[in-house]
């Protein structure tokens, strides 16, 4: 998610005018920082190298691996995000899945979790016991052990970063997955389809918009995709197919960014077939109600997959059995066909998008309704 240390594709916005600077590795005001930015100060001072090191920081992959013991160790580190109008349970839920979502991508299996919780002075002892009796609930629920952590409360700190935390998964060199397995001619696998982060977060923080905007059941609706908002499951079905090369979660700039990010770090092509991926019918009316592109938005939930040919049939079955919508929408080509959608008026290149819309929504929305809505 936001701020990740793997950096982003730098946005295609405007040209600047004449006599303007191009300064592609400025940082911006807020989100990511691009990967100049990285490659020109952050990645040439890694500290001392070391050969137990199997994969480093690197644009488009959510986790770094070492092996130890013979063993591999993937790691993954996040904020800790609480935002307290969803209610301490289901924050705290959200903010368990944010960290281990980016690590279980790795196709190691996630075991372990350390905690740094920097929490404002107006928490109180009954709100951090419910927000970490659900941290407890969901690592007894996947087998994850707490191994270490540091909890207080300081001034200065605020919702909804109140700390972070690292989640590690583990497991032997033939359950990894990444941009090294990555074949002409994999498959594109989807699930869940678009937006999913964008609707069901929206959709708790704001209800009285929704509500106005489509009725009471499109709210029920909308809110009901909450739950979706993790890829823990998806990545336990698909690490029981070895064809399964690459995994990555569709977070900031969606499956559009998901796929162009993935594409570029795996070296190869890709053509996708729009029309193939799956779009659930509450997401598609949140979209043109709200009026933003689906497939550009943030979208923590949606794993992308891309599996050797093979497999991908029965991928997507076995998903489709575990209650996980899924389709195969495309393949991996040779990079000098570069990165293609097929849609309904033709083909067009793949772009990184210039911004994803949730943020301008929720700022949209926090503006008009800050008392009615939060």
């Amino acid at each position: 998610m936001m701020g990740e240390f793997k950096g982003a594709p730098v946005s295609t916005g405007p040209k600047p005018a004449e006599g303007d600077v191009m300064d592609r590795d400025r940082i911006p005001g807020l989100g990511k920082i691009p990967p100049a930015f990285f490659d020109r100060v952050i990645y040439p001072r890694l500290g001392a190298p070391n050969g137990d090191i199997v994969i480093g920081p690197r644009h488009g992959v959510d986790y770094g691996v070492l092996c130890a013991g013979g063993r591999l160790l993937a790691f993954s580190t996040d904020p800790f995000f609480v935002v307290p109008s969803l209610g301490f349970t289901r924050a705290a839920w959200f903010a368990f899945h944010i960290v281990f979502s980016d690590v279980a991508v790795s196709g190691l299996t996630p075991r372990y979790l350390t905690v740094d919780l920097n929490l404002p002075p107006e928490i109180t002892e009954g709100e951090l016991e419910e927000m970490w009796d659900a941290v407890h609930t969901e690592s007894r629920k996947y087998g994850i052990s707490v191994i270490t952590g540091h909890t207080a409360r300081y001034t200065g700190c605020a919702y909804p970063m109140v700390g972070g935390a690292t989640s590690i998964a583990v497991g032997g060199r033939r359950n990894l997955r990444g941009p090294h397995r990555a074949r002409a001619g994999d498959r594109v696998v989807i699930t869940k389809g678009p937006a999913i982060e964008t609707t069901g977060l929206l959709a708790a923080l704001f209800p009285e918009r929704f509500a106005s905007a489509g009725g009471e059941s499109f709210r029920e609706e909308a809110a009901a995709v909450f739950p979706q908002m993790t890829v823990m499951k998806d990545c336990a079905i698909a690490r029981r197919f070895g064809g399964v090369h690459v995994m990555h979660d569709a977070t900031e700039c969606g499956i559009w960014g998901g796929l162009f990010e993935m594409a570029k770090a795996c070296g190869f092509g890709l053509r996708v077939d729009e029309e193939a991926i799956p779009i659930q019918p509450v997401i598609r009316r949140t979209a043109e109600l709200f009026r933003f592109d689906p497939f550009a938005a943030i979208s923590e939930g949606t794993l992308i997959a891309f599996v050797a040919a093979k497999d991908a049939r029965d991928l997507v079955r076995a998903l489709g059995d575990g209650g996980i919508p899924a389709a195969d929408a495309g393949a991996l080509t040779d990079a000098c066909e570069g990165l293609r959608v097929a849609g309904r008026s033709g083909e067009r290149p793949l772009e990184y998008p210039a911004s994803d819309p949730y943020w301008a929504l929720a700022a949209e929305f926090s503006a008009k309704a800050p008392q009615e809505d939060q």
